[in-house]
Order: structure tokens, then sequence, then C-alpha cells
């Protein structure tokens, strides 16, 4: 019997039956996926830069630059002037320019000298500029332009290099190997007396200088004085120790030079040719004579003065000015006492500083032409500090009945007494006393009541020193002696109370002169506090380091300088008024106003006038 068999009906050949339902399933399943999602491709339009709307500013007008003008400036010529002009009589202020290379006290201390302000006047000039100047440059021929020491410098090489400055045309170029400082001085003049030379870079912002082995260099217009308008003839006179040369329109005409190691030969071949050369003498040197120059009006002439030191010590240059035809009063020696070369009429405080250390009948420092075309009479003046008024409440006179008012309207006339206990002691005309609670009186009668009982204190006035130490010189040069002070006060309330007031504190450090008799303002400074428990109702503050130099014995002048005098200490209140005092001196207390303007180093009376410092008295071997 032949066996049947029946086949299975295959979707797809050859392909399982599961596969294919996977790939049903799958394709469901994406379907589904693509109904939920929907893929949606943005072509991005391209952007097109649109500029913004031009927008409306208003338009502002340019202003000049406003400088404050002192009266005394007028600008400096910078360039040779070849046809006659007048120049405008406005004067302005000049920026000095930057330019540089390289990055208490008891008797036994002797004589010492206040040092010169490095910001005030110098012998050397100052730094602010009166237009008609000279702008001096200062260099240190011992370091290099990066400040290190050239160990090959001595005096003769010193005079050596100089002469080769002089000889190539003077000019700067020459000198830059050297150190040459940042700082640049202003000179109306070249009076130098005898001096310690530490004094010239300590001037120029070098105190760290050692005063030997250094030049400064100035230029400048010289200008025939507009009082004579048909022209000046003169000659220089000069002395100094050891370098001074002046160069005038491109030639030497003076070279007052000295000593042993080649300075006379710096300007050589230039020589004197007067007979009175080295027969009188200026600072500590003779003085030398110079060629004769002819000035016109309007024709400026380019102008050249060289100082230096070779070997430390004692330092002088004085340039004095002969004018033909004129007869000069004589000096106890036969010498004539000529008038300093300056370029503006000098300032009481130049005037000062040349004359502490001048021999007296040498030159004359006032007298004289002034070498600039316009009038200098007119000076300008350091301000000085002053004391904003401080507030004045409007208060009637102390003593005597006065009204009082009460919070409730109600007055009383009466004679104020004490305060006790918070309450106002008050004295009718009947001799009554009557006691108010000072929270009852008016704010006026309150605060008159505070104010005039004011606190006692005890002062203690302080000084501490330091002695600086100077490097030497290796040829031997004196070394000055200096002391420096610093000044300081201290007040402890002693009388019983509260003060809720506040009250303002000065002190004025006093020197005294050693070879005169009057004194010196070494510092001034104020304070202000308020009594209290937090301060322990005391106050200390401090000023100003004070440098004190002597230098008699150095300039073989004999015991001369400052030293310490004394102090005052004043408390002022809210007024203005001095509610305590505290002195050394009995004097001292009358002379508050006098101090608080006289300048700081300045010399005054017992009246409280400023006066000259003493000068220092000739000595025969100057002679």
């Amino acid at each position: 019997m032949k066996r049947s068999t029946e086949k299975k009906t295959k979707v797809v050949r050859g392909v399982p039956s599961a596969v294919v339902l996977s790939i049903l399933i799958h394709a469901a399943l994406f379907l589904l996926a693509g109904m939920l999602v929907v893929f949606t491709v943005v072509k991005k339009e391209e952007q097109k830069f649109v500029p913004p709307k031009a927008v409306d500013r208003p338009k502002m007008k340019l202003k000049k630059p406003k400088v404050k003008v002192k009266k005394s400036a007028k600008p400096k010529q910078t360039t040779r002037i070849v046809t006659k002009m007048n120049r405008a009589s406005m004067p302005d202020i000049q920026i000095p320019e930057m330019s540089g290379m390289g990055g208490g006290l008891n008797e036994g201390f002797g004589g010492f000298d206040l040092m010169p302000d490095l910001d005030g006047v110098t012998v050397f000039g100052s730094v602010l500029t009166v237009g008609n100047d000279f702008v001096g440059t200062f260099y240190d021929l011992k370091r290099d332009q990066g400040g290190r020491g050239i160990f090959s410098m001595d005096p003769g090489v010193f005079a050596t290099t100089l002469r080769k400055f002089v000889r190539a045309g003077w000019k700067a170029a020459d000198l830059s190997r050297y150190y040459r400082s940042t700082r640049n001085l202003y000179a109306t003049t070249f009076t130098v007396p005898s001096v310690l030379s530490v004094l010239a870079p300590e001037a120029f912002g070098e105190p760290d200088t050692v005063g030997y082995c250094w030049m400064a260099h100035y230029k400048g217009l010289l200008v025939c004085p507009a009082s004579h308008t048909n022209g000046i003839a003169f000659r220089f006179w000069g002395a100094g120790d050891n370098v001074l040369v002046v160069r005038v329109d491109g030639k030497v005409v003076l070279s007052a030079c000295n000593g042993g190691w080649g300075e006379p030969t710096i300007a050589d071949p230039w020589q004197s040719r007067s007979a009175d050369t080295f027969k009188y003498t200026m600072g500590h040197e003779q003085a030398v004579v110079g060629d004769w120059i002819t000035l016109e009006p309007g024709l400026p002439l380019d102008m050249e003065v060289m100082l230096g030191e070779s070997l430390g010590g004692a330092f002088c240059a004085v340039l004095a000015v002969e004018e033909r035809g004129v007869e000069y009063p004589k000096g106890p020696r036969g010498n004539p006492i000529l008038p300093i070369f300056k370029t503006a009429a000098p300032s009481l405080d130049l005037v000062e500083t040349i004359h502490a250390d001048l021999f007296p009948d040498q030159v004359c420092v006032t007298n004289g032409p002034v070498f600039c075309d316009y009038d200098t009479s007119v000076h300008m003046v350091a301000d000085q500090k002053v004391d904003p008024d401080l507030p004045k409440p409007a208060l009637p006179k102390e003593g005597g009945v006065r009204t009082w008012t009460l919070l409730n309207g109600k007055t009383m006339d009466a004679e104020f007494v004490t305060v006790m206990s918070g309450k106002a002691v008050l004295k009718d005309a009947r001799g009554r006393s009557r006691k108010v609670p000072l929270n009852q009186l008016s704010d006026e009668d309150r605060l008159f009541a505070e104010l005039a009982r004011p606190p006692k204190f005890n002062f203690d006035f302080s000084k501490k020193t330091s002695q600086r130490i100077f490097e030497s010189s290796p040829y031997g040069s004196q070394l000055p002696k200096e002391v420096e002070y610093v000044f300081s006060a201290r007040l402890k309330q002693t009388s019983a109370g509260e003060y809720r007031h506040e009250l303002k504190v000065e002190f004025f450090a006093i020197g005294a002169e050693i070879d005169g008799d009057n004194y010196i303002l070494f510092d001034r400074q104020e304070s202000r506090f308020t009594p209290s428990a937090e301060n322990e109702r005391s106050h200390t503050f401090s000023g100003r380091t004070v440098p004190v130099r002597e230098r008699g014995e150095a300039l073989s002048m004999g015991r001369r300088g400052d030293k310490y005098g004394g102090y005052l200490v004043v408390v002022t209140d809210t007024r203005g008024k001095v509610v305590d005092i505290g002195s050394s001196h009995k004097w001292m207390p009358g002379l508050v106003d006098e101090l608080r303007r006289l300048p700081i180093g300045k010399h005054f009376d017992k009246s409280g006038g400023r006066v000259a410092p003493p000068r220092p008295k000739a000595r025969e071997m100057y002679w």
C-alpha cells in the first residue's frame, strides 16, 4: 500500500518562517516610529549684514588744557635767536624735563646745621624753573650708566675725562658711559660758597653718592639785561674748587679750576689775560678773570657752565660779573666787591641760603645787572601751608553776665561759674548760684558751657636721634657728621571730667644757633583728637626726620651750626582758642602765630621775626 505524504506550503522558499516573522515585526516597529517622530531638515537662509542706523551724537567743543600760571614764570627759549625780537611779557610755566641713565640731644654733639630741603632752594639750583634759567645735569664719573662702580676712576682720570669733554665741544654723548642723575636742577646763579662737596649730589637727588669725581653741566641762554637798552660789555670773575669753566657762544671765556691732579688744564689752551687774576679770594680759592663779552639786546648767546669736584671735602664755585666802566666798592683787601652773575633777582630764600656760607665782602648777592630781558622783580614764592579756619560758632564773649535759654523757652541772665556733675553752675546778678542740668540748656548754651571748661594736660615732648655714616672718599676728604632727629609729643589729660569735643594739637621743634643768638624752626606738626576712655584721654604723634649736620670744623670756619633749642606744644579747641600750652621757654608761647607762618628751616629771634642765618667769619687762611 502506497503511503501518501503532505508538503507544507512556505512563504519564501529556503527561508525559515521564524526569520520572516522577525522581519515583519521589526518593519512594523519602524513604521510606528516613523509615524511618531518627524525629521525636518531646514535650510538656513544666508544672513546678510545690515549696518545700524547712524546715531546723532552731540559734538563737544575741545578746550585747551588749563595750566596754573605763576607770575614769575616765563618760557625758556630752547633755540638760539639770530634776529632781534621782543618777547611777550606774559609768563608761562615750564615743566621740568626728566632725563637720566640707569636705573634730647645735648651739648656734646657740637654744632650742626640743617640740611637743605631737596625739593626747595639750594645753591646748586631748584627743582622749579622760572623761565630764564640754566638746566643742570649731574654726572657721577665713578659709576657707569647703569650705576656700577668704575674702579679706574681717580682725580687724574677725572681731569683727563673733563679735558676731552671740553675739547670735543661739550657734547653730552661723550659722557653717556657715566651715570647721570634723573633729576635736573634749574639755576639762576652760580654762587656756591664754601660748602661740603656732598651737597651737590644731594641737591640732584643722589644722597648716597660719595662727594668726589662728580660733575654738573648747566646749559642756558645769556641774555642782555632789560635795563641795558644799548647792550652791555662785561667779563666774568670766578673761583672753583676744583672745577669751574664757562663757555659762551661755543668758546671758553673763563676757566677757574684749582687742584693738583691736572684740573687747571681742563680748559687748555685758554689763559686769563688780566693782571688781577689770582690777586683776590672768592669762596676759599683765588679768583680768575675771564674774557670780555659784548651782548646786544634781542641777541642772546648760548652759555654753558661746568662745575666739578675731584677729591671731596670742601667745594666752592663763585661766578661774578664786572661791567666795563663801572666802579665797585672795595673789600678789606682792596678787592672789588662784584655782583654775582644772575638771570633773575634772587628770592629771600636764595639770598639766605647763599649768605649762610659766604664770607663777607667777597661778592654782592643782591646788586648788579640781571641777565634777563624781562622784569624778574616779582618772584615765585613757595606756598605756605595755611590751616583752614576751624568752625567758629556764634558765641557770646566769655565771662560776665549773659542770657541763658532753657529748652522750655525760659531765659535767665547769669554769669557762668563752672560745670559740676553734669550741671552748669550759674550766678545771677544778686550773687545767688543756681545749678541747671546741661541737657536742659539750648544747644548754643550747652556748647558754651562745655567749651568753657577745657581739659588740662601733661605734656611730654621727646626726641629720638640716630647718626648717619657717610662713605668716605679714598683721598682723605673731610666727612660731615649728621644726626637725624625725630620729634614727638604726648599729651595726657590731668583734669577730671569729660570733654567730648575735638582738639587740635600742634608742636614746634626749635633749634638754636651755636654761632649766634637766634633760633631755627626745625619742625612743625599738628594732629587732632577727642579725649575719651578708649584712648585713655591721651594722644601721641610724631614728625618727620630732621637731618642736622655739623659743617663748620670741616671747612675750617670755626664752630658753626645749630643744635636742639626747645619745644612748644599748643592745644586749641573748635573755636580756634588756645586752651593749653606746654613749652620749654617762657617766651615761646607768645610766638604761636609767628611760628605758624614761618617756613620750616628758617631762623627767627625772640620776637618771632624772621632773621638771616649767621654768616661765617673770614679767616686769614682764605685771604
